[in-house]
């Protein structure tokens, strides 16, 4: 009975075996269709931000570049840049521009200030902590609107307001609050509103020192003050940077303040306030639209900052950990 033979050459060697199908491609293609099925749940909450942010954004945009005024109608072209010119030279914008950085810078340096001190305040322990905390929080969770009607009638109001009621008891003088110190007023009940968001974001960095170096601190000698000097501070630099650059992407974008307690009057429009009166007002759609451009491009460049601190905190907690 013959058996199956292997077919030698001449030398004797047996002749190279092809090489096996390398099985990267199938995997490679494997791996794809698990990064698919993956991000597959997150495309329509995509499609909708895309399609409610991003399509109105062109538009605006494309508006922007037109003279466009809905009282003429039949005038309407092509204009360019002019009007981003307008926004930068106009005498009203640039002054609502003035006012937005004013209102922005005195806003977030004060609740950071008060911030800190009531971050400060929390992080020690006394009796009623919980209930303190809760009551400090509580005039971020106001609805913008209601906090704004709130300072212009139970706080401002010449009449009947809490301020001047104060002040009479006293024997004090009664001013009219949004009359003689408007931007100021408008100030105080933004400052009011957004303390507890910088208490929070500093409140947590307070939390996450290393007690240890603390401690060591302690048993070398070092006070209070050069604990927070020289430990505390540095370690809430990224904190406090956080805070400033998301507390001035909200405050530079405010309208319900100003609308609710001067609209816009005795040089408190800020941007955003002449933006709406410069629409809806005037119906100077393309102005309008290129102020609000302008106003976007300087949001996403402070936004731009807030991100690299984020993800600058992330990389040191996950060095920590």
């Amino acid at each position: 009975m013959s058996h199956p033979t292997t077919a030698v050459s001449v030398s004797g060697e047996r002749p190279p075996t092809a090489a096996p199908t390398s099985p990267r491609r199938p995997v490679a293609q494997r791996n794809r269709a698990r990064e698919w099925a993956t991000r597959a749940p997150l495309l329509p909450a995509l499609i909708f931000l895309i399609v409610v942010t991003q399509l109105p954004f062109v538009a605006t945009l494309v508006i922007s570049l037109f003279d466009w005024n809905s009282f003429r109608p039949d005038r309407r072209a092509f204009a360019g840049l002019e009007n981003y010119k307008t926004v930068l030279s106009d005498d009203a914008l640039r002054e609502s521009i003035v006012t937005t950085v004013l209102l922005t810078a005195s806003v977030v340096i004060v609740s950071v200030v008060l911030g800190l001190l009531l971050a400060l305040l929390l992080d020690r322990k006394f009796r009623g902590r919980g209930l303190v905390r809760t009551m400090l929080i509580a005039p971020f969770l106001l609805v913008p609107v209601a906090s704004a009607l709130l300072w212009k009638h139970a706080l401002y109001n010449p009449e009947y307001g809490l301020f001047n009621g104060v002040l009479n008891w006293l024997g004090g003088p009664q001013p009219e609050w949004l009359t003689d110190t408007p931007l100021i007023a408008v100030e105080a009940s933004l400052i009011w509103q957004w303390t507890p968001f910088m208490m929070l974001i500093l409140l947590a960095g307070l939390q996450s020192r290393p007690l240890d170096m603390i401690e060591a601190a302690r048993l070398d000698g070092a006070g209070n003050w050069q604990i927070f000097r020289f430990l505390t501070l540095p370690h809430l630099r990224r904190y406090l940077e956080l805070g400033t650059l998301l507390g001035s992407i909200y405050i530079v974008q405010n309208f319900d303040a100003v609308f609710t307690m001067t609209r816009g009057g005795l040089d408190t429009a800020n941007l955003p306030y002449t933006i709406y009166e410069t629409f809806y007002n005037a119906h100077e759609y393309g102005l309008a639209s290129a102020a609000g451009v302008v106003v976007v491009i300087g949001t996403i460049i402070i936004a731009t900052f807030a991100l690299r601190v984020v993800s600058s905190l992330f990389r040191e907690e996950a060095s920590r950990a």
